[in-house]
């Protein structure tokens, strides 16, 4: 005999399934902690452990935070590159590389843009474009092998 719970097994096993999909249509940021991001030698008095769990805090569900090894422009140490949501990248965003990253008002500015959608659905804080800049096309397209 199957009891109520085994009915119900499917049906909690459907929606789990739904919730990474959910997770998936948010922001992503890449955070590098390779050679130098990350590394008190070469950015002093910075807390580079707990860097990504406060901004992993910050943002909640509105992005997905992950650790990546060196993404290659270690002069802006510490770096990040946050990419658009499925809705920003159909409404024209493109992934938005940050540099020298090294301060909690910097998350809180990166924290608040991603909550409130990020690249194409709403306009970064106007001090992260001290943050913003350009990678290299040998960079890019490492990164998009």
């Amino acid at each position: 005999m199957i009891s109520n719970a085994d009915r119900r097994a499917p049906e909690a096993r459907r929606a789990a399934s739904r919730a990474p999909r959910a997770a998936a249509a948010a922001c992503k940021v890449t955070v590098c902690r390779g050679c130098c991001c990350g590394d008190a030698r070469k950015v002093p008095g910075v807390d580079h452990a707990g860097q990504i769990a406060r901004l992993r805090e910050a943002v909640g569900t509105s992005a997905a935070v992950r650790a990546s090894d060196c993404l290659d422009v270690c002069d802006q140490a510490n770096v990040m590159v946050v990419q658009p949501s499925p809705q920003g990248r159909a409404a024209g965003g493109r992934p938005v590389w940050l540099g020298l990253v090294n301060d909690d008002d910097a998350l809180a500015d990166i924290a608040s843009w991603l909550r409130a959608g990020g690249p194409g659905i709403a306009e970064p804080p106007g001090v992260l474009d001290l943050y913003a800049f350009t990678v290299s096309r040998r960079v890019r397209e490492a990164l998009e092998d």
